[in-house]
């Protein structure tokens, strides 16, 4: 040890070294928290026991909208509306007659508000935003009905 220092190593050189190291460690931990707590957007659910009585429920939900065999692709325009296009699992378009579909974007992190979107069909399983998604990462929570009304969910994460 003596290479590193030009004296003798007392004690009160430990004690520096690790109130020193301690120190460090504790600053680091408390910007950390600091920086995920001011990131966190909010409660998930606000009682988890509460969610928790729906879940059979939201099961049943997903198998029924399981048999229209829908998925979804959306991608913002450069106007900053949404298409989104409805297909068939086996990759066909979704041409059920009379669909209507409404999407609710969610910023990930909370800092901006909700924008709800509406959209027309523009052809066999295409739909366009009437309305820009302002510029950012966004989740959209896409709900859409059939002409019977059963309905059909999803979320999608869009840059």
């Amino acid at each position: 040890m003596k290479a590193f220092t030009k004296g003798p190593l007392t004690g009160w050189h430990f004690t520096a070294i690790i109130v020193s190291f301690f120190a460090v460690v504790i600053t680091v931990n408390l910007v950390m928290a600091r920086f995920a707590s001011s990131t966190f957007g909010g409660v998930v659910v606000e009682n988890s026991y509460v969610a928790s009585q729906n879940y059979n429920e939201w099961l049943a939900a997903a198998e029924k909208q399981k048999v229209l065999g829908w998925t979804a692709t959306a991608a913002r325009q450069a106007d900053g509306r949404v298409a989104l296009t409805l297909s068939k699992v086996n990759g066909a378009a979704a041409t059920d007659p009379g669909v209507t579909v409404a999407a609710i974007a969610r910023h990930p992190l909370g800092r901006q508000s909700d924008v709800a979107l509406a959209f027309s069909a523009t052809g066999a399983g295409q739909f366009l935003s009437q309305t820009a998604l302002p510029a950012g990462r966004w989740k959209l929570r896409i709900a859409a009905r059939n002409a019977a009304g059963q309905p059909w969910r999803t979320e999608l994460d869009i840059k």
